[in-house]
């Protein structure tokens, strides 16, 4: 049988079947949007004095405009001006009035407007970018080769969980960010298969707080990497580092202690933007840092007082982790999980040459890829099969 108590997990970036150069920048359509605002600011100021004027009205000027007020401009223009669009002029040789190329600009406004409001909505609240041929491909960064070149590409986060040398679970993402992934992955894990792993492995990519606590709450071990994982087991000089803050002796009332002797004292509970379970950090103030001899060692950049932010419960996490991946138990789950999650992606994109998405759309990605898994799984059994047919 199949071992589903070790998971072992990884993630990549699966190529949309999308051409290069389509991106729509979230941040950029919000930008040309407060341009257009400015330019619309302009055109009705330029439009009451002109045009309204002489006929004792005024169009209200706002901050931002809506795509319905721009609409009831528009009309209301119309109807006071008596714009009859059918005498239009166009072409060279021909005036346009004064009416008509303040008309025409509030419509091109407008259609920009309109725009900027669908590739925004298109792009929602997780993305930053979308594909004009694959509404649902995200740009993201592609590895393209060992040397580590990569280019901007429409593409899908993949994410798959191993028991075995087998895909046990597969899900797929329109973001870059591993982190918000695990979630996600374990609950349909467990829809499908009625339990949560005991074991996840994962890399660094995915240790954080809010998937600590989501373990702690699921009853799994923790065996996920955090971000200076590597450094605080492999560097001893960061490790024993003096200054930083999870180093400091503290005094009988728990405040920190810096190498100079001086008490930092608290100031408040910071809440962690996009943290899920009301996760807060002490912010500790030093009562002075004026002619302190390690300031240059200590905080090289802060201007008065330092200030640092303290979370207890993630650094007793942090510890619990390392403890885990260093025991020998922790050692061979991360070599497995080299060897089988990636082993996996290795066979898939580079020995079977699946690095592109045949199809468009989240839905079809997602079927075409559930199909690689199941051919991925019946390759290993039949793999397995041959093998203990040899050794028999």
């Amino acid at each position: 049988g199949v071992d589903l108590n070790h998971v072992y997990i990884d993630g990549t970036k699966l190529e949309a079947n999308a051409n290069k150069y389509t991106w729509v920048w979230k941040k950029a359509c919000r930008t040309s949007r407060e341009r257009i605002y400015m330019y619309l600011t302009q055109l009705i100021q330029e439009i009451n004095t002109t045009d309204l004027f002489f006929h004792n009205a005024e169009i209200g000027i706002r901050k931002e405009y809506t795509i319905e007020y721009v609409e009831y401009i528009l009309a209301q223009y119309r109807k006071i001006m008596q714009i009859d669009i059918s005498s239009f002029v166009y072409g060279s040789g021909k005036r346009k009035t004064t009416e008509q190329k303040h008309y025409e600009k509030l419509e091109e406004y407008l259609k920009k407007l309109k725009t900027y409001a669908h590739h925004i909505k298109v792009c929602g609240d997780d993305r930053n970018s979308y594909s004009k041929t694959d509404n649902d491909a995200t740009f993201m960064r592609i590895k393209r080769d060992y040397m580590g070149n990569d280019q901007l590409l429409p593409a899908y986060n993949v994410q798959l969980g191993i028991c075995d040398e087998y895909i046990a679970v597969m899900d797929m993402k329109q973001y870059a960010s591993d982190m918000e992934c695990f979630v996600p992955l374990m609950e349909k894990f467990n829809n499908t298969y009625g339990f949560y792993p005991r074991y996840p492995v994962a890399d660094a990519g995915y240790g954080s707080y809010n998937n600590y606590m989501y373990c702690e709450q699921k009853g799994m071990e923790k065996y996920m990497k955090f971000t200076m994982f590597e450094k605080e087991t492999k560097s001893e000089k960061y490790h024993t580092n003096p200054y930083r803050a999870v180093n400091f002796k503290r005094d009988a009332q728990g405040n920190p202690i810096c190498p100079n002797g001086k008490k930092f004292i608290f100031k408040c509970n910071k809440p962690v933007k996009g943290n899920r379970y009301g996760r807060t950090e002490e912010l500790y103030e030093c009562e002075s840092c004026e002619g302190c001899p390690y300031k240059t060692e200590c905080c090289k950049s802060a201007k008065g007082n330092r200030t640092v932010r303290i979370n207890r419960e993630l650094t007793s996490f942090h510890k619990e982790v390392i403890s885990n991946l260093e025991s020998i138990h922790g050692a061979l789950l991360c070599m497995n999980r080299s060897i089988q999650s990636e082993g996996a992606f290795g066979v898939i994109k580079w020995d079977r040459s699946y690095k592109r998405a045949f199809r468009r759309g989240l839905e079809s990605v997602i079927l075409e890829f559930y199909l690689i898994s199941c051919g991925f799984n019946l390759y290993k059994y039949h793999n397995k099969k041959h093998r203990i047919a040899l050794c028999a």
